[in-house]
């Protein structure tokens, strides 16, 4: 059985959204950290490296197609998902921390 994770991670104003697929979260959410303010990805520019979404997947295939599905949704359907997990949009980082 897998270990996938799709997640969603924005900046500490909550103004841009970053939707993802990783096999170790802890790892993915380290990196997008020290890329913060970096031009060359779009989580870095942005500064997103808060976790405010995550969903675990046992398939890779699985984690994949619903990284693709929601990023096709509007921002106020991502703003739903997000508030069905997380309804005040709490900074979850710590919750993955090893």
């Amino acid at each position: 059985m897998g270990n996938y994770f799709v997640y969603i991670i924005t900046n500490p104003k909550k103004t841009t959204l970053y939707i993802g697929v990783t096999n170790d979260l802890y790892t993915r959410l380290l990196q997008h950290f020290e890329n913060r303010g970096q031009p060359k990805t779009f989580a870095g520019r942005y500064y997103c490296y808060k976790l405010i979404y995550y969903e675990r997947h046992t398939t890779i295939q699985a984690a994949i197609e619903w990284e693709k599905e929601i990023k096709k949704w509007s921002r106020a359907k991502k703003a739903n998902l997000i508030e069905s997990f997380n309804p005040h949009w709490t900074f979850l980082n710590h919750e993955v921390a090893s």
